[in-house]
């Protein structure tokens, strides 16, 4: 007797571990693998040139795959989940996100964390979506998640990803590119984690120079920053490159970093400071830009718990950086309660000189 159930626990025992072994061999064949530099098709141009002098605006939303509302948490915060609640839950915040874009009539639109098939969000094509709000405005789409399966939380996978970073305009873009940004994690994590990247579109403007618009979202989880901190050494020489040829130079995004001149402990929390939230390092001083940040109003959520007013610790993670040639109108977060996304939307104004 006891050797049959010695010969079972092996058996189950040997299972496990090709299972475990086949499914790493898997994720490592199947890892995306971007080269550093990748054209991005730019669909749907419209024929209308950005001018100098003109007054224009930018929104950056991360609208957090259209499944991180306020009654959700996440499971890499501290909480439960890695889905949507529901199909049709994800289909409403996604019908509210599109809402709130054609509402504010911005004539750039910088979103992250946005799905093209994922089983977080249902298969919902989000970027196909948005755009068709959107449906005069030219948009270009980048991966920088894309995982056959994320086999964690254990009770309910996150699943297949595919997402990315969306830009809309509403002016004829010359190019788009994805630019990866340098930093992975150790194997296997990395094969399971985001693949960070930024997007570059391009507008000639009716001086002819040109105006640089990046979309970015930096890296959250890395232990110390050492990611955080090279990811922002291959920005600071890319805008380097760009500031030396006199082009017009708007960053907008994610950043991941409690931003300068901001303080989350001016808002009501009773939760303590996270340990993913870094501040931004002081090292980081691209000669000609200027932060543009509204600092007044939070722009991220913590996700340990849903969200309820005056218990969640937030943060100002979302804004602009510019160069200098280009003039500040205004800027302001939107204070949506995050009710559609674990981010509030922020919007400036600006001027090309």
């Amino acid at each position: 007797m006891g050797s049959k159930v010695l010969k079972i626990s092996l058996s189950l025992l040997l299972t496990a571990a090709l299972g475990i072994g086949g499914f790493l061999l898997y994720i490592t064949l199947s890892d995306y693998k971007p080269e550093e530099i990748i054209q991005l098709k730019t669909e749907n141009n419209p024929d209308r040139t950005i001018g100098q002098g003109r007054p224009f605006t930018v929104t950056t939303f991360n609208i957090g795959y259209a499944g991180l509302d306020s009654k959700q948490d996440f499971f890499m915060d501290g909480g439960e989940s890695s889905r949507s609640s529901s199909l049709q839950q994800t289909q409403a915040n996604l019908a509210s996100i599109s809402s709130f874009m054609k509402a504010a009539q911005s004539d750039f639109y910088l979103l992250q964390e946005v799905d093209v098939d994922s089983s977080r969000s249902y298969g919902i094509n989000e970027a196909s979506e948005l755009a068709e709000a959107l449906s005069d405005y030219s948009y270009a789409f980048a991966y920088n998640y894309k995982v056959p399966w994320v086999p964690v939380p254990i009770q309910r996978p996150m699943g297949s990803v595919h997402s990315g970073l969306l830009t809309l305009a509403a002016f004829k873009s010359s190019g788009s590119v994805r630019y990866d940004l340098p930093g992975k994690e150790s194997w296997p994590r990395q094969q399971l984690d985001l693949d960070r990247a930024f997007i570059e579109s391009r507008f000639t403007t009716n001086n002819g120079k040109e105006l640089v618009l990046i979309n970015l979202h930096l890296s959250a989880f890395d232990k110390g920053g050492k990611i955080r901190k090279l990811q922002l050494n291959y920005l600071a020489s890319y805008l380097k490159r760009e500031m030396n040829q006199g082009n017009y130079i708007i960053v907008g995004g994610d950043w991941n970093h409690a931003l300068p001149g901001t303080d989350p402990e001016q808002f009501e929390s009773t939760q303590d400071w996270p340990e993913w939230l870094q501040k931004f390092p002081e090292t980081f001083k691209p000669s000609g830009f200027e932060w543009v940040i509204d600092s007044s109003i939070p722009t991220v959520r913590t996700l340990d718990v849903p969200y309820t007013e005056g218990v969640n610790f937030l943060a100002v993670i979302d804004g602009f950086l510019v160069s200098s040639n280009v003039e500040i109108i205004r800027n302001q977060a939107a204070d949506l309660s995050f009710e559609y996304s674990d981010h509030n939307p922020v919007t400036a104004e600006f001027i090309l000189n």
